[in-house]
């Protein structure tokens, strides 16, 4: 009688057992195919379970870092933001046209300009100037709000970059 009772834990460990590891492999499946699949190497046709666990990791951590640049792009648009909502306040004290801003982001560069729509602005010598300096320029825009034009330039940064004033 003894015997049985030993048969049955056994038994019932055996079930446990199996079922955690059935469990276990539709949460790795599922865990793959939140990946990409372009993510993994063509090559690498039979991945392990340890394999597809790192380049699960190594994408959650792309994702992370993706999502805090975009979070400094949105603190940035929202600072342009903040300072196009000063112009009115700038108008009534009257600053001395063009304002220039230049913002240290690592590898790359914020350059804000303001100017007054009436100046003769030349742009493309700004631009001629950061390119001179070693920045390739990313992304260039403006807006214009109300007699000022607010100019912003994103640059890449490929090698040491001193900034020299624009006269």
């Amino acid at each position: 009688m003894r015997k049985s009772s030993s048969d049955s834990f056994k038994l019932d460990r055996k079930i446990v057992e199996k079922n955690r590891r059935i469990i276990m492999k539709g949460l790795c499946f599922q865990l793959a195919s939140l990946i990409p699949n372009h993510y993994f190497n063509s090559s690498e046709s039979r991945l392990t379970t340890e394999d597809r666990f790192d380049h699960a990791a190594i994408y959650i951590n792309q994702l992370r870092e993706r999502i805090e640049e975009l979070k400094g792009r949105k603190e940035l648009a929202m600072n342009v933001e903040r300072t196009s909502n000063n112009f009115k306040k700038d108008m009534a004290i009257g600053l001395r046209l063009p304002i220039l801003e230049l913002r240290d982001l690592g590898s790359t560069i914020e350059l804000i300009l303001i100017s007054g729509k009436n100046k003769n602005f030349m742009f493309n010598e700004v631009i001629s100037v950061l390119e001179e300096e070693g920045a390739s320029v990313v992304n260039a825009s403006f807006s214009i709000v109300g007699d000022r034009i607010l100019h912003t330039i994103h640059s890449q940064v490929s090698v040491c970059f001193y900034f020299h004033s624009i006269e």
